[in-house]
């Protein structure tokens, strides 16, 4: 490439007809052609060999193009077609210099790339120069006249009228299409003649006629210049590829077809572009910031921004495809904008689901804090989820990105489905909670009594089991409806809860009652205990022999068989039936005695109720009797201890004798009663000994040793008779210490005496009562 105050010029196409491709991207780089857009022109000029062509180009443009040496004769110097940018003219003004035609170098047949470049010059020029002899307008071949009517045979849309004369008459014999027989030559061609002298003969005039065309030249493309209805111009950017397809085309004598190339060219161009913008967003650093960011977090603004990324990256492609055919430049835009929005669109729906994810966490937390503040839980799901809701479709539209019409619902109605589970799953937990709080208090308010109640069991003891049910049902299920009134259920569902609640209760008593039939025989046995070894001051009984333990036993078993009773069936509609009856005649003594005398089927033999269905049945007929046998059997050992003691306590109170024995006993020791009566001192003997005696029975607990017989009764006597004495001599020896110790000393007196010997008798009266 050539460079000469400015001008560059570069070889476009060399003499085998080979297009430089480097050259021209170079030469592009260099006159930033690309920036022109459409404001640029291509001037070409074509003429015979040696006819001066390059010099009116340097001349006219400031161009450098070799000019023929004019002492070495005629020869060709332009080879191929070279190009040059015109200097000093606006707009920028590339300028085609054509290699000479009827050249001897190519021979006299050889037209080939004559006509090749002639083609190739209409179909890219704006502005075409036929520089011709004057004087040899009017001959064939000297005029280019087979030249012309080569370029007049190529598309219409490149045909413009040059000469007046001979070239309508050229016109006028060139095959046309139908459609344009009778279309005149102006309608495509504006043929200006301009008349130039010779630079060797008036190189001043030469210079003033080319000064004034030149002037033509500045803003060539305006409206009233020389290209100003120019129509189909391929863009700056464009020029390469388009020139570069074009020669190719003409070369393999393919019909040319100027709108198709046009149509290809801007295809070509706008795919590039577009590829180029692609490539120049997936590096945006605002846009992978975006798109990592979204991955963590949602992103305020993101639609914003992301939609500002991408109108810059469109704006782009406008600004540098904007001169290309309108219908492909439209299309690949969109076919870019679909791809732009592909490739963000992974980045919008993680955005969306950030969002997503945050507003449900979000009313995770007001929701818990709404229901902990004691609002409804009804009123606290609606409010929650419509204050969320709304925050979402906020975000949402925050998140849109202005290029996209992409639509959210789907991500709303997942975000509603999950908002939705969870009220249902918290409201299935509280509605459980709830329940099982009223369902605790039921259980306390209920187990407890009915508990009592059943272990006294008596003819009131269902009555009393009702009351409390009816009692505490009424009362929980008018807390549990209030507690439910916050959840703004249907009335159906309110119903079958209280119900089911109702139901709980009843069957905790029912549980209770079969938990305590369980043990019944206990409770049996344990009442039977209380009745029948306490008295009525809850004494412990002592079987002196005085007490009926048959009268005792009765009453005992009638209060257990009463127990039975209660228990063998649950009573909480209020129904008589015949169980108590039924128990009292067939196991009381005299009930199964005479049943044993007539013969009569057992009416325990049954294992149902005759008034009392199965379900509420706790103590089958049969199971009765078999209780009740085993009752018997576990309880007939207390009353053969209690008849035991009795008797032996009846034993132990016979020690005196007889009354004949007594009547013996004064009359025949009458005179020693009289002796005794006679000497006092007798009488304070024996009333000592009997002190003393009376003292060791005591201490011995000599009824209570012969109790169990009366060889067990001796061994215990004398292993306990002398440790037995000695303490009772020795706690005697330190009462008479104590006493002469509290004395003072003074004479003695009878009175005296016989106070002492009070003393005495009362230390015998106090040992007697183990003091």
């Amino acid at each position: 490439m050539d460079k000469s105050d400015g001008c560059c010029s570069t070889h476009l196409i060399d003499g085998d007809g080979v297009f430089n491709v480097a050259g021209v991207e170079n030469f592009i780089k260099e006159v930033k052609l690309a920036e022109c857009g459409l404001s640029y022109a291509i001037v070409s000029i074509m003429g015979p060999q040696s006819s001066g062509k390059s010099t009116l180009l340097n001349h006219l443009f400031n161009t450098n193009f070799r000019e023929m040496d004019a002492y070495k004769g005629r020869s060709q110097t332009t080879k191929g077609i070279w190009m040059a940018r015109c200097v000093g003219i606006e707009p920028c003004t590339l300028v085609m210099d054509l290699e000479g035609t009827d050249g001897r170098e190519r021979g006299e047949d050889d037209t080939t790339f004559e006509k090749q470049s002639a083609l190739f010059a209409l179909a890219v020029s704006d502005i075409v120069l036929i520089n011709m002899w004057c004087h040899d307008i009017g001959r064939e071949q000297a005029a280019n006249k087979p030249l012309l009517k080569t370029v007049f045979q190529t598309p219409l849309e490149n045909l413009e009228p040059v000469l007046r004369e001979d070239i309508q008459k050229i016109w006028d014999s060139v095959p046309k299409p139908q459609a344009h027989e009778e279309t005149p030559l102006s309608e495509f061609f504006n043929v200006e003649v301009v008349a130039l002298s010779s630079y060797e003969e008036k190189e001043e005039q030469f210079k003033e006629q080319v000064a004034s065309l030149r002037q033509r030249f500045f803003h060539s493309i305006a409206p009233g210049g020389l290209a100003g209805d120019r129509r189909g111009v391929v863009p700056a950017s464009g020029f390469s590829f388009s020139a570069q397809h074009m020669w190719e085309v003409i070369k393999e004598n393919r019909d040319l077809d100027l709108p198709a190339h046009k149509v290809m060219v801007a295809t070509v161009r706008c795919e590039e572009i577009a590829h180029e913008k692609y490539d120049s967003f997936t590096a945006n650093e605002e846009w992978c910031q975006l798109k990592e960011a979204v991955q963590s977090h949602p992103v305020g603004g993101f639609g914003k921004k992301l939609s500002s990324v991408l109108n810059a990256c469109l704006s782009e492609y406008d600004a540098e495809a904007t001169f290309f055919d309108e219908g492909v430049r439209s299309t690949k835009r969109k076919q870019l904008e679909e791809k732009l929005l592909q490739l963000v669109q992974p980045a919008y729906q993680s955005m969306l689901g950030r969002i997503r994810s945050d507003t449900l966490e979000r009313f995770k937390e007001a929701f818990d804090k709404e229901l902990k503040g004691g609002i409804g839980f009804a009123m606290a799901a609606h409010e929650c989820t419509v204050s969320l809701m709304s925050q979402f479709d906020e975000e949402c539209a925050d998140a849109v990105i202005d290029q996209a019409k992409w639509d959210s619902s789907r991500v709303r109605d997942k975000l509603k489905r999950d908002i939705d589970a969870h009220i249902a799953e918290i409201r299935t937990a509280k509605l459980a909670e709830v329940t099982t709080l009223y369902e605790n208090k039921l259980n306390d308010a209920l187990a407890g009594p009915v508990e009592g109640l059943l272990d006294g069991a008596a003819d009131d003891t269902w009555p009393a089991i009702r009351k409390l049910l009816q009692c505490e049902t009424h009362t929980g299920l008018s807390g549990f409806s209030t507690a439910l009134s916050g959840f703004e259920m249907d009335e159906q569902t309110r119903e079958n809860m209280v119900l089911r609640l109702k139901d709980y209760a009843r069957g905790v008593v029912e549980a209770k009652a079969k938990e305590e039939a369980g043990r019944v025989l206990i409770r049996m046995k344990d009442r039977f205990s209380m009745l029948f070894s306490y008295d009525s001051d809850s004494m412990p009984r002592v079987w002196t022999g005085k007490e009926n333990i048959r009268a005792i036993t009765k009453t005992a078993r009638s209060a257990s068989l009463k127990l039975l009773s209660v228990m063998a069936a649950i009573r909480l509609e209020d129904e008589r039936d015949s169980i108590e009856n039924t128990l009292s005649v067939a196991l009381s003594d005299g009930g199964a005695s005479t049943k044993k005398g007539i013969g009569s089927p057992d009416p325990l033999a049954s294992s149902t109720w005759n008034e009392v269905s199965a379900s509420k049945t706790l103590i089958t007929p049969i199971q009765c009797k078999s209780l009740w046998k085993q009752f018997n059997t576990e309880t007939e050992y207390i009353v053969t201890q209690a008849i035991a003691a009795q008797e032996a306590n009846r034993r132990n109170n016979n020690w005196l004798p007889p009354p004949w024995a007594v009547v013996a006993l004064l009359i025949l020791g009458f005179n020693e009663f009289m002796t005794l009566l006679r000497n006092p001192l007798y009488l304070g003997v024996i009333f000592v000994a009997f002190l003393l005696v009376k003292a060791l029975w005591v201490q011995l607990d000599i009824s209570g040793e012969f109790r169990n017989g009366a060889l067990p009764g001796l061994l215990s006597l004398s292993t306990k008779f002398l440790p037995t004495v000695t303490n009772l001599l020795r706690r005697l020896a330190e009462a008479g210490q104590r006493k002469a110790n509290n004395e003072p000393q003074h004479n003695t007196t009878p009175a005296s005496k016989s106070s002492r010997g009070t003393t005495a008798s009362s230390e015998v009266t106090s040992v007697n009562r183990g003091e």
